[in-house]
C-alpha cells in the first residue's frame, strides 16, 4: 500500500509535513533497532536480561541527548527529531527507550538547564557517548504522584551537603555513574543534585520480579549520610518546577514512543490477519477483523498528528505542560488499546514471544503509569480547563 511506503503507516501523508534530515534520522534508527535491539528482545526479556552493552551503541548512534547542543555532545537536532528517535527506539521494545530517554530527557536535560558550564562539560560529553549512564531521582516509596511531598533531604555542612533519604522505581539506577537527584533542604526547597557512583553510602538496589520492562534496569537510590560536594549542587533552579521540566522533555518523548509501539502491533497483527487462513479465507477478510484494523489506523494517524503538531509547537517554544500532558495520556492509552486488539487478532498465537505482542502489552503499563499516571494527567487537564485542581 502506498501509504506504508515509509516502513510505517503514514495514512495522512504526514512524511509531507518532516525533513529530508527527519527522514534520513528515522531510517538511520530504524536499521539500529533492526540490527541491535529486534534479534534479541524476547531473549533478553525472557531473560529479565539489561543489555548494558546497548548504552555505548546508543551513545554511539546518537540517541542521548539529540537536543543538547553539539558543543556538549548532543545532537543539536530539533524536537521532531528526537520524536522521531523515541518512536523508532520504542518501535523495538519501551524499555530501550526509557533508557534513552531517562538519559536524555532526565538526566542530560538538567545538566544543561540548570547546571553551571562546569558541570555541562564535565557530565554531558561522557553521557551523550555511553561512557556513563545516568539516572533521574524523583519518585519516592511514599511519594509517586505527589513529588512535593518528598522527604529525602540535604543539610548544609559548611563545605560539602549531607544527603539522606531513597528513591523508587528508578530506570537505569543499578548500572548509572551518576544520578540527578531531588531533595529539600533545610527550609524545604527543593533542590538538584548531582551524586556520583562510588560516593559514601550511595547504593542503587535492583528491583526484580517485573512483569514488564523486563530488558529495562529498574532500582533504588539510597542515600545514608552521603557527603555531595557543594559544586554538584544545580545552580540554576529551585522548587518543583526543576523535576517537572525535565516531564515535560520525557513525557513530550512518551508521547513519541508510544506510536512506535502502535505501529509494531498494528504491523504485525495486519500482516497475520492476511496470512492466518480460517474457513477457507484469510482472517482479514472478515468485517470483525477489518474493523479492528481499520479502528487501530486510525487511531494511529490521529496520534501521529498529535504528536507532530506538538513537536512544532515544542521547537517554537510555545508547547504548554497541559499540552504535552494530553498528548502523553491520549497516545500511551492509544497504543495499549491497539497493543490489546493485535492480541485478539493474533489469536493464541499472541501470547507467545513468536510475536511482539504481548511484551509491548506488559511494557504499556508501566508506561500508562510512569512518568504521571493515566488519571493524572487526565487532571492535569481537567484543572486548566476549570481552573480547579482535582489532585490537591
Amino acid at each position: 500500500m502506498a501509504y506504508e511506503s515509509s516502513g510505517a503507516p503514514d495514512y495522512y501523508n504526514i512524511d509531507d509535513l518532516l525533513t529530508e534530515e527527519h527522514i534520513l534520522i528515522r531510517q538511520s534508527l530504524r536499521e539500529f533497532v533492526k540490527r541491535e535491539i529486534s534479534p534479541n528482545i524476547e531473549q533478553w526479556t525472557q531473560d529479565a536480561h539489561f543489555p548494558s552493552e546497548i548504552v555505548k551503541k546508543f551513545g554511539d548512534v546518537g540517541a542521548f541527548g539529540p537536543t543538547i547542543p553539539a558543543e556538549y555532545g548532543g545532537g543539536g537536532l530539533d524536537y521532531i527529531s528526537y520524536g522521531i528517535i523515541m518512536q523508532e527506539i520504542e518501535r523495538g521494545d519501551s524499555g530501550m527507550r526509557s533508557t534513552a530517554s531517562v538519559q536524555g530527557s532526565l538526566v542530560m536535560y538538567p545538566i544543561y538547564a540548570y547546571g553551571s558550564e562546569e558541570q555541562r562539560k564535565k557530565y554531558l560529553p561522557k553521557l551523550a557517548s555511553g561512557e556513563w549512564l545516568g539516572c533521574f531521582g524523583l519518585t519516592e516509596p511514599d511519594h509517586g504522584s505527589n513529588p512535593g511531598g518528598m522527604t529525602t533531604n540535604i543539610k548544609d555542612m559548611g563545605d560539602h551537603y549531607l544527603l539522606n533519604g531513597a528513591k523508587m522505581w528508578i530506570s537505569n539506577s543499578p548500572e548509572s555513574q551518576v544520578a540527578v537527584v531531588w531533595a529539600k533542604n533545610e527550609e524545604g526547597r527543593i533542590k538538584g543534585l548531582i551524586v556520583e557512583r562510588g560516593m559514601e553510602g550511595f547504593s542503587t538496589p535492583e528491583i526484580h520480579n517485573k512483569w514488564s520492562l523486563r530488558a529495562s534496569c529498574t532500582g533504588e537510590l539510597v542515600f545514608d549520610n552521603v557527603k555531595v560536594p557543594k559544586e554538584n549542587l544545580l545552580p540554576n533552579i529551585e522548587g518543583l518546577r526543576g523535576p517537572l521540566g525535565c516531564l515535560d522533555s520525557a513525557r513530550y518523548g512518551i508521547a513519541w514512543g508510544a506510536i512506535g509501539v502502535a505501529i509494531d502491533c498494528y504491523e504485525s497483527a495486519r500482516k497475520y490477519a492476511m496470512e492466518r487462513i480460517q474457513f477457507d479465507k484469510p482472517i482479514g477478510a472478515f468485517q470483525l477483523t477489518q474493523k479492528k484494523l481499520a479502528e487501530m489506523l486510525t487511531e494511529i494517524t490521529k496520534a501521529q498528528l498529535l504528536a507532530w503538531r506538538l513537536g512544532t509547537l515544542k521547537n517554537e517554544g510555545k508547547a504548554t505542560t497541559q499540552q504535552i500532558s494530553m498528548a502523553k495520556r491520549n497516545n500511551v492509552d492509544m497504543a495499549l488499546h491497539i497493543a490489546r486488539e493485535a492480541r485478539q487478532i493474533h489469536g493464541g498465537m499472541g501470547i507467545t514471544g513468536d510475536y511482539p505482542i504481548m511484551r509491548h502489552m506488559m511494557n504499556l503499563e508501566s508506561v500508562i503509569t510512569y512518568e504521571g499516571t493515566h488519571d493524572i494527567h487526565l487532571l492535569i487537564t481537567g484543572a486548566d480547563i476549570t481552573g480547579i485542581p482535582a489532585f490537591k
